[in-house]
């Protein structure tokens, strides 16, 4: 299966003022293509190819890490941009708020240790909410990886590279994350993920 680029559901001034134009056409436009492009260079002739993109990302980690960086970023990212949305934040579903409360203690613990792991995971990477025999959990991972190579379901993630901050928020990491997660978050998408993680 050959990676693609999908399109935006939002216009690329519909996140301003916490995500900028500027941002989403260096990131979307750049930095994802790189990641289809040379993952779909790299993908050619190995034991994946034809392959879903889920099983090519645990396939292809810790063993050939080329091919595992981009289509891990490739992965990561189809759910970055749904996981974003013009006037995000806000209410939570009801189920998931009830297994945020089960699994992380409160909706307001949970938030600010989602923040947490995004501050302190040092240099690139991602943080996470992520199901984990049937609790959410919060983790965080460095450059292309994600809760998906270590026997987790991703429901919500957040990009700490700085080429998705730096532009609108120099170096100010826990600033992008707040706003992130009051301003962004699309939660009925993290419901649905939620939702199929726990079949």
């Amino acid at each position: 299966m050959s990676f693609t680029l999908p399109e935006l559901t939002y216009s690329y001034d519909a996140l301003a003022p916490y995500m900028s134009r500027e941002t989403l056409e260096f990131h979307h436009d750049k930095h994802h293509l790189a990641y289809v492009n040379n993952g779909n260079n790299l993908l050619k002739g190995t034991e994946w190819e034809g392959k879903s993109l889920e099983d090519i990302v645990k396939g292809s980690y810790g063993k050939n890490a080329g091919l595992f960086n981009n289509a891990g970023q490739h992965y990561n990212h189809l759910h970055f941009w749904k996981w974003l949305k013009p006037n995000g934040g806000g209410a939570i579903p009801g189920n998931l708020e009830k297994a945020i409360v089960d699994g992380l203690g409160s909706v307001d613990k949970a938030k600010e240790d989602f923040i947490q792991a995004g501050v302190t995971q040092f240099g690139s990477g991602w943080a996470w909410l992520a199901v984990k025999d049937g609790k959410v959990i919060i983790a965080k991972t460095p450059n292309g990886e994600s809760p998906l190579v270590h026997g987790a379901t991703p429901i919500l993630g957040v990009d700490v590279w700085e080429h998705s901050y730096y532009i609108d928020y120099r170096n100010r990491r826990p600033d992008y994350l707040k706003a992130f997660v009051d301003n962004l978050v699309n939660w009925e998408y993290v419901a649905e993920l939620y939702e199929a993680a726990v079949k």
